[in-house]
Order: C-alpha cells, then sequence, then structure tokens
C-alpha cells in the first residue's frame, strides 16, 4: 500500500500511565465516500462519524477478515453502514428516506427512530462470521460505542468523534486490562481530551492533536498506518446475488427492461447484465422460458 499522509490511524501509550490510545483522521478517503451521494447534512455527519469508529475497532483484528459495522434504525434514517479490513482499507454508506426531510441539526437518535440496534460483524477470512447485535445506547456515535466496548470489553474508554465538509476524524483512549490506575489520573487524561474541540479532531493531525492536549506528559507515538479506500463489489459478488434470487425472478426482470442492472451502494460501479449474460449464468434459457409462461398466462 502506498503511503497516504492524509488518511491515518495513530497508536500511542502513556508510559507513565496504563493507558493506550488511538488517533484517526480521514481526508481523501472521506472525500471520496461523501462525493458518492447527495448526504443530508446530518446524515453525512454521522456517516463520517461511524467511519472514524470504524476504522478504530479494525485496528484491532488480530486475523485477516472484514470488520463491518452497522447502524440500523426505522426512521427516516435507515442504515448506516462501514466496512473496514484488515488491510486497513475502507468503505461506507448510508440508506435514508429520500423524500423526507432533514434539518441540518437534528440529532440522530431522531433520525433513527426507535428500536435502532448496533450491530457488529467480524467476518475472518478462514473462519465462521461473528456477530454482535445491542440496543443502541446514547445520542451519538461516540456515546453508542463507549457503551458497546463496555458492555463487551468492561473497560474504560473514551471516544470522541467527528466529521465536516474537511475530514472525519477520531480519538480514543482506553485503560489497559489487568492493570492498576488511579481512577483521578484516567480522569485527568479523559478530561483533557475534552477539550479538543469538533474542529481540532478533523484539523489536526495526530502529532498536533497529541501536542495540543499532552505537551507536559507526552505518550509514546507508535509509527503511522494508512487508510485508503477501496470497494470489494465484483461481477462475480453480483452473479451470486442474481442467483440466489433465481432465474424466474431475474429471467422476468430482463424479460421486460431488457437488461438486469445493479449498483453498487459504496462505490456506485453499475453491473449490467443482459439476456445473453443471464442464460448464461444460469445455463439456461431462462428469459424465454419467462416470456413463454407470460404468453401462456394472458
Amino acid at each position: 500500500m502506498t503511503q497516504n499522509h492524509s488518511d491515518i490511524r495513530t497508536r500511542f501509550i502513556f508510559d507513565d500511565m496504563p493507558i493506550r490510545g488511538m488517533h484517526i483522521r480521514l481526508e481523501k478517503v472521506w472525500h471520496h465516500i461523501v462525493n458518492q451521494k447527495h448526504y443530508p447534512v446530518a446524515i453525512r455527519r454521522a456517516l463520517g462519524e461511524l467511519l472514524a469508529a470504524g476504522s478504530l475497532l479494525s485496528a484491532n483484528l488480530k486475523n485477516e477478515g472484514t470488520l463491518i459495522v452497522q447502524v440500523q434504525g426505522q426512521g427516516r434514517l435507515k442504515m448506516l453502514v462501514v466496512e473496514a479490513t484488515s488491510e486497513n482499507t475502507v468503505r461506507a454508506t448510508a440508506r435514508w428516506d429520500e423524500t423526507a426531510e432533514i434539518r441540518d441539526d437534528e440529532s440522530l437518535t431522531a433520525l433513527l427512530g426507535e428500536n435502532s440496534v448496533f450491530v457488529l460483524t467480524h467476518q475472518p477470512k478462514d473462519a465462521d462470521p461473528w456477530q454482535g447485535v445491542v440496543p443502541l445506547e446514547g445520542d451519538s456515535i461516540a456515546q453508542m460505542l463507549v457503551n458497546y466496548m463496555k458492555r463487551s470489553e468492561q473497560l474504560d474508554t473514551y471516544i470522541t468523534l467527528a466529521a465536516d465538509d474537511q475530514a472525519a476524524g477520531a480519538l480514543l483512549l482506553q485503560r489497559l486490562p489487568e492493570e492498576e490506575l488511579d481512577d483521578a489520573a484516567w480522569e485527568h487524561v479523559t478530561t483533557l481530551a475534552q477539550t479538543l474541540t469538533q474542529q481540532e479532531l478533523t484539523g489536526l493531525d495526530a502529532h498536533h492533536a497529541l501536542y495540543r492536549l499532552y505537551h507536559e506528559t507526552p505518550p509514546r507515538v507508535f509509527e503511522p498506518e494508512a487508510i485508503e479506500f477501496a470497494c470489494t463489489c465484483s461481477r462475480g459478488k453480483v452473479s451470486d446475488m442474481l442467483l440466489m434470487l433465481g432465474g424466474q425472478e431475474v429471467g422476468g426482470v430482463v424479460a421486460e427492461q431488457g437488461s438486469i442492472q445493479i449498483d453498487c451502494d459504496f462505490c456506485h460501479t453499475k453491473y449490467v447484465f443482459d439476456e445473453t449474460d443471464v442464460n448464461a449464468l444460469f445455463g439456461a434459457d431462462v428469459v424465454n422460458a419467462v416470456r413463454q409462461e407470460n404468453e401462456r398466462l394472458q
């Protein structure tokens, strides 16, 4: 992977306190994602925050695979989804009621409605997937994530997230497991972190953000990791999806429209299958079979 200085994940640790941390700033990746659709401001902000959160969580992937982070709602906002891989690539998208009015300052809980859930899915490359589903607790992506991690890892965690037109950013602090830490020290470190503004979180790189917060007790900073956008869609995966739909349904669409087109939600690549493609896919003349069945029923 080529070095990307605008999209970086930086880990750090305090040598004199059992606290580790991570800083994320995504610029080019965020621009690429947000320019795929015309997102309302409130949804764009939430998607950027979830993108930064997914980049945080995927840092803990111990095996090759993909981490899928989803927020699912039943209101005007239907879904936010981020996929992050062990190869430090990400992609993200959102689905919402595009006919509904969405104000710039609307809260995430108002957009999601009732019975919304947070879903975390780990898909290892060579093992069975694992999924965790919990009700959403909190009125922001950061608070929802902190509550989830408190349930799953039982570790004190502080997370702040931000997204604007410029970038998406995140800062995570976490107590190291099985090591004692004075509560006052933890409160001191997190209280300083709370002074970081949303503009600083999206505008400052890790070096400047950490100096701004902890220049009196600087943490040890590790080699940064570059993050890139990559979509995993392919014509082969779309073919598998069409096979699952079945020849009757797919053949019916092609018989009526001449072809079937599937657009990737993440990168908007268009995959078009005409009659020849569909018949070859199913190994039979499914389109003509549908036409004949329709003529028989008329």
